[in-house]
This record gives structure tokens, C-alpha cells and sequence, in this order.
């Protein structure tokens, strides 16, 4: 799951591996609150620091206008989105595309845990990497 063309990839991979363990144990099925509270298990088990549920202001032309609560934030650097669906929408990933760019990071991941397979995306903010280059 390591692949040296992603940033982060060594972490998202970690995180990626304990999302399977979860989804060997348990399977499809369950709702998502479930897979969080069993995910955040099998990071703490990895040693990966993390905040649960964390929440950030969301921003327009300088208001605040609501907030936006993400599952997990990983090492302060990867956004992960969860979810327990038959499979994952293209509303799905905006929503984690949106997640990122809110919260100023570069790299995400969307975990589907309701499919007989665990399915995973890793997502790079765009927006973010071209004001890098700019």
C-alpha cells in the first residue's frame, strides 16, 4: 500500500491497513459510527495520533458560516472521511474533496466499510498543491 507518488504515503498506508483489519473482523453491515469507534482502536493500537470527530470553521469571503466535522484528522496531515454505504458516490468524494480544502491539507482518504471489500481512495487537494508551485 506504500507507493512513493503519493505524499504521505507511508501513513495513509498504516491507516489504510488498520481500516482492513477492522473490515476482516467485522465485515459490511454495521453502521458507521461502528467502524469509527473500531477504527480509532486498531490507530491507537498503531500508535497513530489522532483526533476523532474534529470539527473546523468553514469560511466564506471572510465570514464564518457553519463548521465541518471530519471523522478522523491523522498526525495533523490526512483527512479521513468514513463511510458504510453499498458503494462509494461521486457526492462521496466531493465531500472529502471539500473536507481537504477546508481544512487546508493535502491529502485525504475516503474508507467505505459497507461494501463486501473494504474500498479506499486516497485524495490529493489540487488547489492546495498548485498554490505550492505558485
Amino acid at each position: 500500500m506504500i507507493n512513493n507518488n503519493y505524499k504521505h504515503s507511508e501513513l495513509t498506508g498504516k491507516i489504510i491497513g488498520c481500516a482492513m483489519k477492522v473490515h476482516t473482523q467485522l465485515g459490511n453491515g454495521f453502521p458507521e459510527v461502528i467502524y469509527q469507534r473500531c477504527l480509532a482502536i486498531e490507530l491507537n493500537k498503531a500508535v497513530l495520533l489522532f483526533t476523532k470527530e474534529y470539527e473546523m470553521p468553514v469560511y466564506y469571503d471572510g465570514i464564518n458560516v457553519g463548521s465541518r466535522r471530519v471523522d478522523f484528522l491523522v498526525e495533523d496531515k490526512i483527512i479521513v472521511e468514513l463511510k458504510a454505504t453499498s458503494r462509494l458516490e461521486a457526492a462521496h468524494l466531493a465531500q472529502a474533496i471539500n473536507y481537504l480544502e477546508a481544512y487546508n491539507l493535502e491529502t485525504g482518504l475516503l474508507i467505505n466499510f459497507g461494501s463486501k471489500s473494504l474500498e479506499f481512495k486516497r485524495i490529493t487537494n489540487e488547489r492546495k498543491l498548485k498554490n505550492q508551485i505558485k
